[in-house]
């Protein structure tokens, strides 16, 4: 069964026969480097190959920028000697390469420097392979998405029909928010059974979740939700047993360790959805709840708010309450707090381990792994796009 690999090291991806190899840099040798743009730097992390034992390229919001002034042609030959003499000087650790079946490989992570080249990526399309890479900062940064195998004209057609009727857009968009509520209340109410003061909280997302039968278009929707989130987000000075002051949700950016874990798990869920989006007929770019727009798939944005509360919010308080993350396991730059390469090393094997947890599910009767519910969300969307049965959101009963 193919698994994700996480690629938490520098290092160099290369094509080996019908393999790849995964060649940690020697983080600690002197190699020439050619020099940077501030971009650039900026989004070079460190990275470390841990499996699940522990790419047309796209931009940040999923799609490449397609115009692009040319840089002259001496500047450009002088670019890649540079590189190429610096790649032929980074040192290779030799005794920690790696030879990854490439069948083996469900989909690649990736959190930092990697050297690799259009061979690896030729390779990995006709694998079928996406890759997720995320910044110096560990947010989320743009995914190589390869040629769809499993489109369908048909499907586009009716997606296309469903997001211009506002009707219809409004019907799908009111499930996955009523099921992202849903699964908020569940978080809540663990908790409130607990001891834990969140009765008020509750009853607000309760009441954002009554007005979702009478709003008339998506722009409210997306205002019950964010009221919803505010108050849920007021719960977690109670949730969560260490001494953090976490009173609202900052993005842009993260401001705390709690704010800079949300970011950096709910980039996972997004990436997980996307995943499984190219592993049907669904088209990623054409949504209804989040406004499609160029240069990134709206749809994983949708399907990331039914699965947030159970896979990234559990996910967090997990990690924080039983201490499994602590200050040390992050940095601050300025005003940005994120997770140094430690704290995603913990992050990350807790994620994979949720990933392929199982659950008895009650229609099907039998166990499916968190990640199939997200494959099987996109089944019931495609069957209620071909007028099968209405859709219905994700909700979860523990």
């Amino acid at each position: 069964m193919a698994r994700h690999y996480y690629l938490t090291r520098a290092g160099r991806l290369r094509r080996k026969d019908n393999t790849l190899s995964f060649e940690p840099t020697a983080a600690d040798a002197p190699a020439a480097e050619p020099e940077l743009s501030g971009a650039m730097a900026q989004a070079q992390a460190t990275a470390e190959l841990a499996g699940a034992d522990t790419l047309g390229a796209v931009g940040a919001d999923g799609m490449g920028d397609l115009l692009l002034e040319p840089e002259p042609i001496e500047d450009v030959t002088a670019q890649e000697q540079a590189a190429l003499e610096s790649e032929q000087q980074k040192p290779v650790v030799v005794g920690e390469r790696r030879v990854i079946p490439v069948e083996d490989v469900d989909a690649l992570w990736v959190f930092g420097e990697l050297d690799l080249n259009a061979r690896v990526l030729v390779f990995l399309a006709q694998h079928k392979v996406p890759v997720h890479f995320f910044n110096y900062y560990g947010f989320y940064a743009g995914s190589f998405y390869p040629r769809e195998y499993l489109h369908a004209g048909y499907l586009v057609v009716r997606q296309v029909r469903h997001y211009a009727n506002r009707r219809l857009r409004l019907a799908i968009a009111r499930e996955f928010i009523g099921a992202a509520l849903h699964n908020i209340m569940r978080n809540l109410r663990y908790y409130g059974t607990r001891g834990i003061a969140v009765q008020a909280q509750t009853e607000s997302v309760q009441t954002e979740t009554l007005r979702l039968a009478t709003v008339n278009s998506v722009d409210e929707l997306m205002a019950c939700e964010g009221r919803a989130r505010a108050a849920y987000y007021q719960a977690f000075a109670g949730i969560l047993r260490n001494e953090v002051d976490f009173t609202k949700r900052v993005r842009r950016p993260p401001d705390n360790m709690v704010n800079a874990l949300i970011s950096f798990t709910n980039g996972l869920v997004y990436s997980a959805a996307l995943t499984q989006i190219y592993r049907t007929q669904l088209d990623p770019t054409i949504s209804f709840l989040h406004e499609p727009g160029a240069r990134r798939f709206s749809l994983a944005l949708d399907l990331a708010e039914v699965f947030k509360p159970i896979l990234a919010d559990r996910l967090l308080f997990k990690l924080l309450n039983n201490r499994q993350l602590n200050e040390r396991d992050f940095a601050q730059d300025l005003n940005c707090c994120y997770l140094k390469e430690s704290g995603r090393k913990v992050v990350l094997k807790e994620w994979n381990a949720r990933l392929e947890t199982t659950i008895e599910h009650r229609r099907l009767r039998r166990k499916v792994s968190y990640e199939r519910l997200i494959r099987l969300e996109c089944y019931k969307l495609i069957k209620h796009l071909t007028n099968v049965e209405p859709y219905i959101g994700f909700r979860a009963w523990w």
